[in-house]
């Protein structure tokens, strides 16, 4: 199915692929700015809400690439739109890196090795549960 992905459209002009990048990149990082605001939290408590951005994006990464490589064939606007600019948007693993250090200087160490621990791993768990879910829809349709 990976050959028949975008089939029968022309390549993308570089000026279209960096400007659907560019607006996924805004609509992913305003998504993830509003959650952070609807569940902010400091650096004496656990960063919450960065470790559901980057879990829940990676299961939306997980179905999303089920879906473009497996059930249809987008236009080859679509993954770069998506993929890189919504989610990688949406997503912040420098964020992440950022609030392990400011756990570490809160004295908080063990929840530091803890952050810096679970979210990848439920961060590749993610994308594994979100694949598998859309693979079972996609064999259901």
């Amino acid at each position: 199915m990976e050959g028949e992905r975008g089939r029968g459209h022309a390549p993308p002009r570089r000026s279209a692929l960096l400007g659907v990048i560019a607006l996924g990149g805004v609509i992913g990082a305003e998504a993830r700015y509003g959650l952070g605001l609807a569940w902010p939290h400091t650096p004496d408590r656990f960063p919450w809400s960065t470790l559901v951005i980057n879990v829940s994006g990676c299961l939306l990464m997980g179905v999303l690439m089920v879906v473009i490589t497996e059930k249809v064939a987008p236009h080859p606007l679509v993954r770069p739109l998506l993929g890189v600019g919504v989610l990688g948007g949406y997503t912040t693993f420098s964020t992440y890196a950022v609030e392990a250090v400011q756990a570490v200087d809160a004295g908080r160490a063990w929840v530091a090795l803890g952050y810096v621990v679970a979210t990848p791993v439920l961060a590749v768990l993610a994308v594994a549960a979100g694949a598998a879910a859309a693979r079972s829809l996609v064999r259901a349709s």
